[in-house]
Formats: structure tokens, sequence, C-alpha cells
């Protein structure tokens, strides 16, 4: 419940925004343009906004794209070989082929089939109205999604970075959990439980591409590349978290039963960390309380022992020097500082938004 909770409140404001702009879409169609039954419009306008943040402008250019292409192949097979089912065939045939030539993506072939489909159906009529409805949504869409309500692309790339970090911490969690078990069975569930998580960091790649593409389209935005600059190298790091946080898990689950136990305590210190940073990770004060508590799950951690746990306890040192640097600590000042014992090291102001510098009148 708590998660589909915050689930709920994270996406609230896009769900609003989409709700207002397809009533939006329906009224100019409706009332505005002659229009019979604008059907098309809010669907337009809801697939086009259906996206990431980052990404909606160019959805609805995908969107646009796949239903002009679309129209003009269903009226083209209509009115060479009219109504039937070789000519539905055809026409979305030819209206995938296109979309693959134009743009290649998911949604530009599936508007540009159903446009196709609606003109060979319901008449060349039915394929203007299409057009028209998809220029009025799209158009809605775009002045929600680039004017009204453009998104940051530093508060772009900062909320993958907390889903990405919140993932990861479930992830040492579940497996802390299951340190204790001797289900074999219950383990490789585990495993594969926490092998979802990868799609986080695919997902966090997406993020850094839209983030970099939303500066560079957006006016108002070009003047603060510099703390985007930092905070992409930043989200790169993360991504070299995870992977030693996935060694991490691996190696800890392959113990036997008599050594995992030793581990449970310090997996369930290092989501610690991993979660106090997702809840703000462009505080400094938040990274550097995670930065003490990886710290601390690493200062006891023993130099000598089996090859086995000595391996786990390197991962384990390897985990907490990269939370360290996704903080904004150096590389070998993270390093000396987990394999020295340290309790605190030094943390950085973190990249913030600039603000624009209101323009004072002149008297």
């Amino acid at each position: 419940m708590a998660k589909a909770l915050r689930r709920v409140g994270d996406n609230l404001w896009p769900v609003l925004q989409q709700a207002v702009a397809a009533a939006l879409s329906w009224w100019i169609a409706d009332d505005l343009i002659d229009h019979h039954v604008p059907l098309f419009a809010p669907i337009a306008t809801l697939v086009a906004l259906n996206t990431p943040l980052g990404g909606r402008g160019t959805n609805t250019v995908r969107v646009l794209v796949g239903v002009i292409s679309g129209v003009v192949v269903g009226q083209l097979a209509f009115t060479l070989l009219g109504h039937g089912t070789v000519t539905v065939g055809v026409a979305v045939l030819c209206a995938l082929l296109a979309a693959l030539v134009l743009d290649g993506q998911r949604i530009t072939m599936a508007q540009a089939a159903v446009g196709a489909v609606i003109c060979v159906a319901a008449g060349q009529q039915a394929g203007t109205d299409r057009v028209l409805d998809a220029l009025v949504g799209g158009a809605v869409a775009l002045v929600f999604s680039q004017l009204l309500f453009p998104v940051h692309p530093l508060t772009l790339l900062r909320k993958a970075e907390s889903t990405t970090l919140s993932g990861l911490a479930d992830a040492l969690a579940l497996t802390a959990r299951e340190m204790d078990a001797e289900d074999d069975e219950r383990t490789v569930r585990t495993w594969d439980e926490v092998r979802t998580v990868y799609t986080l960091l695919d997902d966090l790649g997406r993020a850094r591409a839209d983030s970099v593409a939303v500066a560079g389209r957006t006016l108002h935005r070009r003047g603060g590349r510099e703390p985007l600059t930092r905070e992409t190298a930043t989200a790169l790091q993360l991504d070299l978290l995870g992977n030693s946080c996935f060694t991490l898990v691996r190696r800890a689950l392959a113990l036997d039963t008599r050594h995992r136990q030793e581990f449970a305590p310090t997996l369930r210190a290092l989501s610690g960390a991993l979660d106090t940073l997702a809840a703000a990770p462009g505080s400094r004060a938040v990274r550097r309380h995670a930065t003490r508590r990886a710290l601390d799950a690493v200062r006891d951690a023993p130099d000598a022992g089996l090859t086995s746990t000595v391996t786990v306890w390197e991962t384990v040192r390897l985990v907490a020097q990269d939370v360290l640097v996704f903080a904004g600590v150096d590389a070998e000042e993270a390093g000396r500082a987990v394999h020295e014992g340290v309790t605190e090291v030094a943390v950085p102001e973190p990249p913030h938004r600039r603000r624009t510098p209101s323009l004072r009148r002149r008297p």
C-alpha cells in the first residue's frame, strides 16, 4: 500500500495535466472548430502526454507523424482499391513501412496503422477529421509540455536518480532479509526479483538523454548547462554504483548458509544509506548523512578470512566507495576513506537549478 500511495503521489501532477489537457482538446475541437464528434483530439493529447516528462514533446511529434503518414497511405489505398479486407491489409502494411522509414518508433507505427484503418473503414472525410483532431490534440500537448509546464532537465534527472537509488536500496534490503534463509529455491526467487531493478538503470540512461535534449531545445534552459553537465556525470557514477550493488547481491547469495548471517546487517546498513540518498539526492545534508552511513557499514570490515567472505567484503567496500563518489567525493579520497576506516568525509555542494534574476525597472 505504501508503494502504491507513493506511486500515486509521484505521478499525480502529470495525471492532472493529462486530464485538463484532454478536456481542453475536446472543447477546442468541439466548440471552436466545426467538428461533428471530436473523438480523436483528446485521445491524441493523452497519447502524446502519456510518457515520461522529458519525452513528451518528442512523443507529440511522433504521434503527429504517425497519424499524418497513416492517413495519407490510407486515403491512397482507399482511392486505388476501395473498401475491403485486402485494402485494410495493404494500407496497414504500407503505413507501417512508411512509419519505419520516417521514425521507426512503436508509437509512430501504431498511430500510422490506426490512421490507415480509419481511412479505409470510414472514408476520406474520416481521415481528414483524424488529422485535424491530431493537430488539435498535438498542439494542446505541446503547449502543456513545452510552454505551460516545461520540466527542468535537472529536476528530471534527479527524479530518475531517486527512483534508481530507491530500487537499489530495496534490492539490498531484500537480499539482507534472505541471507538467513536456508531455502535455495527462495534464494533463486530473490535473485529473480532483484534483477528486475536492472530496468531502472535503463530508465536512468533514458532520463540522462532526455535531460540533455530538454536543455538543448528549451531556450530559457540553455544558460544553465553547467549544473546539468555536472549532474549528468554524477548520474553516470550511479551506473557504477548499480553494478557494484548487483555484484554484491550475487556474491552474497552465493555464500553458504554458515556465512550469510555475517553480512545481513551490513547489507541493511548500505540499503539504509541508499534509501537516505533516494529521499533527496540533490541535498548536500542528505548526501553527507548517506556517506556517514556508508562509512559506518564498512568501518569494521575484516581484511582477512576465507576467500569467499573476503571477496564479499571487498565488494561491500566497493559499494560504499561508489556511494561516496556519487555524493561528490573524489574517487581517490573515497577509496582511502573506505579502506582506512574514516568516519566522515567532506561532501561538496551539489549542482542546483539556476534562477534567472528578475529584471529591475529603471526609474
